[in-house]
């Protein structure tokens, strides 16, 4: 997290067309996650099968766990040309505020990929769909050589929290029922070729929701390098996407959960 420009890169998912939202508001030291989307399976070094022996078919990719019943729009584009069908249906969803921060460039792939990695615990600068969040972090003094979160920058964060939180769950998910065949396209290519990202968007809203509540404010120490970092290390040891959740105030962390909830029973049909 710098002191002079943190990032809120989890983005407001039905604002890019995904059920969903979160935040990566600390910047953490940005390692390159691996990627697994150029890989290739070694060759296989089993004896090759007998002529007369039946071929094998390939195993059938997995049923997903939490299938839409989205009918196939055919008035969507190629993903390759979806940017501006997505940044209008965003404009029709949330302010222009709100969706400042945004990147409008390859913006289904930019989200796909950005919240696939929100469990991870750090998130590279080429899986950010977002610019940094207008203003700068505050802290106060705390104990002893520790800083501690000030109280102040929940109002930073308002204007994105309350935009999610006021948005109706069920438009979220039927903007985002229409766009997902873009986006289970665009999470395929991002090295999932057998994934349903529905089935990872629940899996990443599930995480957020496990995020812990202590008691604020919050304890952080300076690092040397224009960062902070929480003083406790099971705090510290958490994901992007629980950290950022960490850095609003409890009733803005509490409101934000309720409606992932809320997201999440609309795209299980639950």
């Amino acid at each position: 997290m710098e002191k002079r420009k943190a990032v809120w890169p989890w983005v407001v998912l039905g604002a890019v067309v995904v059920g969903g939202a979160g935040w990566w508001l600390f910047q953490d030291d940005v390692a390159q996650l691996r990627n697994t989307a150029g890989e290739v399976a070694a060759p296989s070094t089993a004896p090759a099968a007998p002529a007369a022996a039946s071929p094998v078919k390939p195993a059938q990719p997995a049923a997903p766990q939490y299938p839409l019943d989205a009918a196939a729009d055919p008035a969507l584009p190629a993903l390759a040309d979806s940017d501006g069908s997505a940044w209008e249906s965003a404009g029709g969803l949330f302010p222009a505020q709100v969706l400042s921060v945004l990147l409008r460039e390859h913006l289904i792939q930019r989200v796909v990929v950005h919240v696939d990695n929100l469990t991870q615990p750090t998130l590279p600068a080429s899986a950010m769909a977002l610019r940094p969040l207008p203003g700068t972090l505050m802290v106060e003094p705390g104990a002893g050589e520790a800083a501690q979160l000030a109280a102040a920058n929940a109002a930073r964060y308002s204007p994105w929290v309350d935009a999610f939180i006021a948005a109706d769950a069920g438009t979220l998910a039927a903007a985002y029922k229409r766009f997902y065949p873009l986006v289970q396209q665009a999470y395929r290519d991002s090295g999932h070729p057998d994934g349903h990202f529905n089935d990872r968007l629940v899996a990443v809203i599930d995480h957020l929701l496990q995020a812990p509540e202590p008691a604020r404010p919050l304890a952080v120490v300076a690092d040397g390098k224009g960062r902070y970092r929480f003083v406790d290390p099971a705090l510290q040891s958490l994901s992007v996407g629980q950290k950022a959740l960490l850095r609003m105030d409890a009733a803005q962390q509490g409101a934000v959960k309720q409606q992932l909830r809320a997201v999440r029973a609309a795209i299980t049909r639950g």
